[in-house]
Order: structure tokens, then sequence, then C-alpha cells
């Protein structure tokens, strides 16, 4: 039997000592690396793996941020998904032809100057282009740029691939993973956690909450307030060009969010953007409405991609912050109990996956200092908000 049907016909285990509640990349994850300490783990996942946010990224992977804590993330994750063949051991299609930020002024040129020495100085490998540098990496790209930045080991992976590879990984350290298993409720009775789902209802000792868009519900049902909301994002793909379109790096218009990379069909590119004016809901239905935009932007950024033809696409959810920056840390639950958090990414949950899965696990284990293995992830914890007031505290400049 495949994997995806036990795990949504096996009976749903009485206890754990940790529960994982989502099945994304980010639950995943966590789950692999909690079993790989040898916790006795139980991920439980409202659908199929990889079904909500996690199955529907563009798969981008990349430590190019303005922040800090960010890149401290991301360059930890590249180095992990670099070894994913060996750790958790799965194929994940990674291509690392790097980040193009293609940058429209001079003021856009300044702010990547700092970011880029920032980076280098935490060992990213950064680089600033002029335009014609950046046009031999993306002839597709206009002349009238400022500038550019450029990231060459970022690139892109297979999102699903990922998930699995994960989610098997937990298995072999006897993790259990249950599939269309909906948390329902969840109640403290002094002593362990009561998690009611669609499949029965479970223990544990713990909880680890990596529900994505929906963890502000999910979070509630402890206590907690997790400041994340749904917004649709949505991508297409072209008809196949010719002349057949080069390997590119994973290129971003920075004046408008506009991106595009090669896509998995022979000869053929993803294209996407976020429409500043896309309100909170959970909305997964593709807008072909949406398509003159896309051409709009795409006429300004690589004109001669103006007017190509579109196959259709998909649309699926960021987990938005105040701030645009994950929520990750281990909270006071009013109801008791240890609730561990990990979500809101807005956007960059997928490439972050492998370096948060890993600073879970430390924090669970009371790893600091020098028994950490991963990142410090202390500054996304969500009191952030609390201690600032209704402010955001911080602004991640580099997002899509």
């Amino acid at each position: 039997m495949a994997h995806g049907d036990a795990r949504g016909t096996r009976p749903l285990p009485a206890a754990a000592e940790v529960v994982v509640v989502g099945g994304g990349v980010m639950g995943a994850s966590v789950a692999y690396h909690l079993a790989r300490d040898g916790s006795d783990v139980l991920l439980v996942e409202s659908g199929e793996l990889a079904g909500g946010s996690s199955g529907k990224p563009i798969g981008g992977v990349r430590a190019h941020f303005s922040e800090a804590a960010n890149v401290a993330l991301g360059l930890r994750s590249l180095e992990l998904f670099e070894d994913f063949a060996s750790l958790p051991g799965a194929d994940i299609g990674l291509e690392q032809h790097g980040y193009l930020f293609a940058l429209p002024t001079g003021a856009d040129v300044a702010a990547f100057e700092a970011s880029a020495a920032m980076q280098r100085g935490l060992g990213v490998d950064s680089r600033m282009l002029d335009v014609a540098e950046a046009r031999r990496l993306n002839p597709y790209l206009s002349a009238g740029y400022a500038g550019a930045a450029w990231t060459p080991r970022d690139g892109w992976a297979r999102p699903r691939a990922v998930v699995e590879g994960y989610a098997a990984g937990a298995e072999r350290h006897g993790a259990r993973v249950r599939t269309h298993a909906a948390v329902t409720a969840v109640a403290h009775d002094g002593d362990r956690w009561q998690v009611a789902t669609t499949r029965g209802t479970t223990t544990g000792s713990a909880l680890v909450l990596c529900a994505g868009a929906w963890s502000r519900a999910v979070g509630a049902m402890v206590g907690l307030d997790l400041p994340v909301d749904p917004v649709k994002r949505q991508v297409a793909f072209t008809a196949p060009l010719d002349p057949a379109p080069p390997r590119l790096p994973f290129t971003i218009d920075f004046g408008t969010t506009y991106y595009l990379h090669n896509a998995d069909a022979p000869g053929t590119l993803l294209l996407g953007a976020s429409d500043p004016d896309t309100p909170v809901a959970f909305d997964t239905a593709y807008d072909a409405g949406w398509e003159p935009f896309l051409h709009g932007l795409a006429a300004r950024a690589t004109p001669s991609l103006a007017d190509v033809p579109l196959t259709g696409g998909w649309a699926g959810l960021y987990e938005t912050t105040p701030d645009h920056d994950a929520l990750i840390g281990e909270a006071d639950a009013p109801a008791g109990g240890r609730v561990l958090y990990a979500c809101g990414f807005s956007g960059h949950g997928f490439l972050q996956g492998p370096a948060v899965g890993e600073a879970v696990a430390d924090l669970y284990a009371g790893r600091a200092g020098p028994a950490r293995r991963g990142v410090d992830v202390s500054a996304f914890t969500a009191e952030r908000f609390a201690a600032a007031g209704a402010g955001a505290v911080r602004h991640e400049a580099n997002i899509i």
C-alpha cells in the first residue's frame, strides 16, 4: 500500500509524546527532526500531505533577504536542501540557477548593496550586477533597470517531493503520520493535551502548531493569538516557447514582484506576481481575469513575454503576518501544557522549512547556545507583537 493510502486509513494512535498539527513542509520537517532526535511523534493533517499552501508554492529556495535572521534561516535551509538526498533521503529536483532581483531605481540598488554586504558577512555569495550582466543571465529582461542583485547558490526545488521526503524520513525514525484527520478541538486536562480530530481523539505531552494559513484558528483552540491571515497568490504557465528558453535564474522585478523561472514542461516558463489589492480570504480558485494584470507587468519587465500565450495556472495561500516575518517559538498556553509553533511565513515558508524544523527540535529539546544544532530563532517569537503594541516591529523587504 502506498504511503498516502496507509496514512489515510491506519487508526489514529491513542497517544504520542508530541502531536504535530499540519502536514505541509513545516509540519513534515518538524516531525522529521523531532523523530530523528528520538521523540515519539504523531503528525496529523486535515487533508493530504502538502494539500494546503505547501502544495502550491513556486518552489524558490534562497538566502537573499534583507534581514539577517531570514538570511540565516535561508542559508541553513540551502545546506539542508543540498544534502536532502542523504538526509532524509529523497530526490527533490533541486536546481541552483540563482536568484536575480532586477532593480528599477538607484535607491533600490543602494538598498540591495547594503543587503548584499550584510549577506556576504553571513557567508552568502551575494553579488551586484549591472544591467548588461543581468541580461546575460536572463535575456528576457528589459534594459531599463538600474541594476540587479544575484545570489548564484539559490534556485528552486519540488515542494511535494520535499514534504514527502520529510514525512517518509520521519516514519523511518518511528513517527506516525495520519492524513484526513482535521483537528476539531484541543483541551488540556492538567496532564496531557486531548486532541480531537475527525478520525478520533489522541493525546500528547506537547503540541507543535504548523497549520499554515489556518494557524490562527488552531492557535485559538489553545488560547494563543497567532496573527496569521490567508491571502491568495496566483501563478500562470506559458505555452511552449520557440525558441525554448535557456535555464534562467529565478528572476524578480523588485518594483512589482513580477517573477519568472523555468517550469517543468519543456520549453515553458512559470510567471507570477503579487496583486496588492488581493483581499484576506481563504480563496484558492484560479481567476483567469488576473492574466491581463500579469501581462501588463510582463510588458514592463520582460517585453518579449508581454503577449506570451498562457495555459492556465493555479492559486494558493500565503500565510501572512503583520510584519511579513515568521512566527516561531514556544508559548505559555493559557490552557497549560507545552505548545510550540511555526507558522506565518508570508511566502517564504517552503524555503525556510528545513532550518525551521531543525530549530523547533532545538527548542523542544532545550538546546541553546553552543548546544544548539540549528539557527537561533528567538527573533521570530509571536510575543514581538505584544511588545511593540499593534505595530509591526520588523519588515523583510525582499519578499514576493
